[in-house]
């Protein structure tokens, strides 16, 4: 039987033989997968290339859920090919079937029903183009301590792109709104495998689905949707996590009632009092939970990779990104020491509040040794990132202090 890091090894080799060149560079750049990860993931974490896609760490195929490798994550906009895969139930929808797709309106809380084509979609409403981060609510939760259950998501569970479609509000709009409805319950084409697992369907409050932002989007940075992120159309909703960005929608429904189902009441929900939520989903709270909604401040760094040996006496470019649910990076603090001295990096480019924001910082010419680099980022609210997780049952909003450990010989 192979050990972990033998299975590794062979199967990262076959993807990058079969890799074009700049993805063999950036894959061989660093190590693709995280060394603190639980230990066995190793046995399913293996690079693998879905179609359409490059090279991507492969954490279960029935459903597919595949990981971003930090080395993908270093550019503001990562690229459709090399965006994470994220799903639920293994009921995948026939591309045949897609193309014939319409959006089914109505529910007790609109004004009648109707069916949306793609082409009405593009044309009958004003298209809009936003960037803005989809981050799976569980990324990091291989990293929780302790162990908790769920997809074992590395740092990859993310992703930033420009999306571009109708908003959402146009739409319900359009159908017309009663004054009794308070959500907006969303499905996909997506659906389960046996009959007892319930499908994937969740609901957004309405005024955040009125809030101007949330979109249908049918574009990804300036082409179709891919396939595994939601093709032809997908709801976004930026600065919440990506429970609530569902992909391949084929119906919303109006409703005068909170959603009751299991991804409301049981799934996707944190403690009482854990995690400062400015933006909370009320209807569906309880005395001991609420509802994950918005993206908590956090980063990461991109480069240089976590166990990484580069070469000492020459500049060393500490780079990373920065993100929040949408009110802004106002700076990112860096050590090179573990700790024991701080120092500002710089923001790059603002694409909108939405956006990661990339950062970077030069050590000018580090002498040999073993370097720990420490980044937290800060947001216009004064939150920064804890020094450790905030444990909770499902492992969300996994965002304390960054780390990665360098040596330059």
């Amino acid at each position: 039987m192979l050990s972990r890091r033998e299975v590794l090894k062979v199967s990262a080799g076959a993807a990058l033989a079969a890799a074009p060149a700049l993805w063999r560079q950036a894959l061989a750049a660093a190590p693709v997968l995280r060394p603190d990860l639980p230990a066995g993931l190793g046995a399913v974490a293996v690079l693998d290339a879905l179609p359409g896609k490059r090279p991507l760490l492969k954490l279960s195929y029935r459903p597919p859920n595949y990981e971003t490798p930090v080395s993908y994550l270093d550019a503001l906009i990562t690229p459709n090919d090399a965006f994470f895969v994220r799903y639920h139930l293994a009921g995948l929808p026939e591309p045949a079937e897609l193309e014939k797709w319409r959006l089914r309106l109505g529910g007790p809380g609109a004004e009648g029903t109707r069916e949306v084509t793609l082409d009405q979609l593009k044309t009958e409403f004003e298209p809009v183009e936003l960037t803005a981060l989809c981050q799976c609510s569980g990324n990091r939760r291989g990293l929780a301590s302790p162990h908790v259950a769920g997809v074992q998501w590395g740092d990859g569970a993310m992703g930033n792109a420009r999306w571009k479609g109708a908003r959402l509000k146009d739409v319900l709009a359009r159908l017309g709104i009663k004054k009794e409805a308070v959500e907006v319950v969303m499905s996909g084409a997506d659906g389960p495998v046996l009959e007892q697992t319930p499908k994937f369907v969740k609901s957004l409050p309405l005024w955040k689905a009125m809030d101007g932002n949330a979109l249908i989007a049918y574009e990804m940075n300036g082409e179709k949707l891919p396939y595994y992120n939601g093709y032809p159309a997908r709801i976004v909703v930026p600065g919440w996590t990506g429970t609530y960005w569902m992909k391949h929608i084929t119906e919303l429904q109006l409703v005068t009632v909170p959603l009751d189902n299991f991804w409301m009441r049981v799934a996707y929900r944190i403690p009482q009092g854990k995690f400062a939520q400015v933006e909370r989903f009320t209807d569906q709270e309880t005395d001991q939970s609420m509802p994950i909604t918005e993206i908590v401040v956090n980063s990461l760094i991109t480069a240089p990779g976590n166990g990484q040996t580069l070469p000492a006496g020459q500049p060393l470019e500490i780079r990373g990104l920065a993100w929040d649910g949408g009110y802004g990076i106002t700076g990112v603090e860096v050590s090179s020491d573990g700790g024991a001295s701080w120092g500002p990096a710089t923001l790059g480019e603002d694409a909108g509040r939405f956006s990661v924001r990339r950062w970077s910082l030069t050590l000018p010419a580090p002498k040999p040794g073993i370097y720990v680099i420490l980044a937290k980022a800060t947001n216009r609210l004064g939150e920064s990132q804890p020094n450790e997780a905030i444990a909770n049952p499902a492992g969300y909003h996994n965002n304390p202090v960054q780390r990665a450990a360098v040596t330059l010989t």
